[in-house]
């Protein structure tokens, strides 16, 4: 499959192609353009430029909201730019930059991280600690955001910075990752100051790495039981154990593709509304079903799953893992393989947003985008095991 620009014919795919291949890989339109199939079976465009030595890749929309028309529209202005040795890239981001006017936007990612820690090193014991903060800020986020307004940051440009050493010091990439999102939020929840136990240290549950998950995923449909379909649903909707339990089918719409979760079972204390995949609804649809019964039974007439079923199902399975850990390895995976927004991904996980214009959009706009999110999450569950040196490219949200 070539991926290179060179002086090649144009308008190579046709409207049904575009609509029909299903084989991940990249697949060219010409002079850039490139139609992106992921792995979850996504679909977005790609703009691949070279300037000045360097190539690039450059987000056009995912399929089908861009059309393959839209998407060559989209090309030829980015190639206008580079007629005058403009990076499209640096350009779009300029423009991102200064159409931010929030209060934000006077503060910059440099000065927001020296505010951050001035506050929080005190309560840092660990002297080795603090000066890995500050070594790997300086090293790895102020060279590519040091001068962006905070406002600007969102995960492309984090994923960046971290990019250059994503492969050769991926422990390192993944620590400077979290660190610039903990001092951009940190910001954007109105700096608050450490609280009194800030310096005890944070209890993980200990969670699956997302790239065992498809292999995991084929053990867990090869086992029959009900506890073990209580746990595929959580992983495929990456909810909680008390969630996934006490479900009941007067919750499921399947035609929808929706699970409401009433308020009264949800943490926060607020209805969530849970988009399902193709493969959550399959799973649903071989279940036997009980009018307003519960979806995952106990052997106890008209009781639920015991909340102890799936651990044990999963201590034979991967010991030392936790049924919680699942979402974090959603987490893991939205972060670091996609694109999607981290408000769409933290409202999946029903978390709540200290942030009250950023709720606010999501209660708006979130569920459509979180169906979208749930659908590649679904997909990337049940797609086999990689093979091969395929490296695996972003697709956009």
């Amino acid at each position: 499959m070539g991926r290179e620009m060179g002086l090649m014919k144009t308008d190579q795919l046709s409207a049904q192609a575009v609509r029909t291949k299903t084989k991940p890989g990249y697949y060219c339109d010409g002079r850039g353009l490139y139609l992106q199939i992921s792995q979850a079976g996504t679909k977005s465009w790609v703009f691949r430029y070279t300037l000045y030595g360097r190539t690039r890749d450059m987000g056009m929309g995912p399929y089908p909201t861009i059309s393959l028309k839209e998407a060559r529209e989209r090309a030829e202005v980015q190639r206008k730019l580079l007629v005058d040795k403009i990076d499209p890239i640096e350009t779009r981001r300029n423009e991102r930059d200064e159409a931010r006017s929030d209060t934000l936007s006077s503060t910059t990612f440099k000065d927001a991280a020296k505010q951050f820690l001035a506050v929080h090193e005190p309560t840092w014991r660990n002297d080795k600690h603090k000066q890995q903060w500050r070594n790997t800020l300086e090293d790895y986020a102020f060279p590519t955001l040091g001068t962006r307004p905070v406002a600007a940051i969102d995960a492309a440009l984090i994923n960046d910075a971290v990019a250059s050493i994503w492969t050769t010091k991926r422990e390192t990439a993944r620590r400077v990752k979290q660190r610039i999102e903990r001092v951009t939020q940190w910001v954007r929840d109105g700096k608050p100051m450490p609280s009194k136990d800030a310096n005890v240290g944070v209890k993980h549950h200990p969670a699956l790495p997302f790239d065992e998950i498809p292999e995991f995923m084929a053990e867990l449909r090869d086992n029959a039981s009900i506890s073990a379909r209580a746990l595929e649903f959580l992983i495929l909707t990456a909810t909680r154990t008390g969630e996934t339990i006490g479900a009941k089918w007067s919750e499921i719409d399947l035609d929808a593709g929706l699970w409401t979760i009433p308020a009264g079972r949800m943490k926060g204390g607020k209805e969530h509304e849970v988009p399902l995949s193709g493969q959550a609804v399959a799973l649903l649809s071989d279940l036997p079903r009980e009018q307003g019964g519960y979806v995952f039974p106990g052997a106890r007439s008209k009781q639920p799953l015991s909340n102890m079923a799936m651990l044990q199902l999963l201590r034979g399975m991967r010991d030392g893992l936790t049924v919680h850990g699942f979402r974090s390895t959603f987490r893991d995976w939205a972060g670091d393989q996609t694109s999607f927004p981290r408000d769409v991904i933290e409202h999946a996980l029903a978390h709540q947003l200290k942030n009250k214009t950023e709720a606010s959009y999501r209660r708006s706009t979130a569920l459509e985008k979180r169906r979208k999110l749930m659908e590649a999450w679904g997909g990337y569950c049940t797609s086999p095991k990689p093979e091969g040196n395929v490296v695996p490219m972003k697709g956009a949200a």
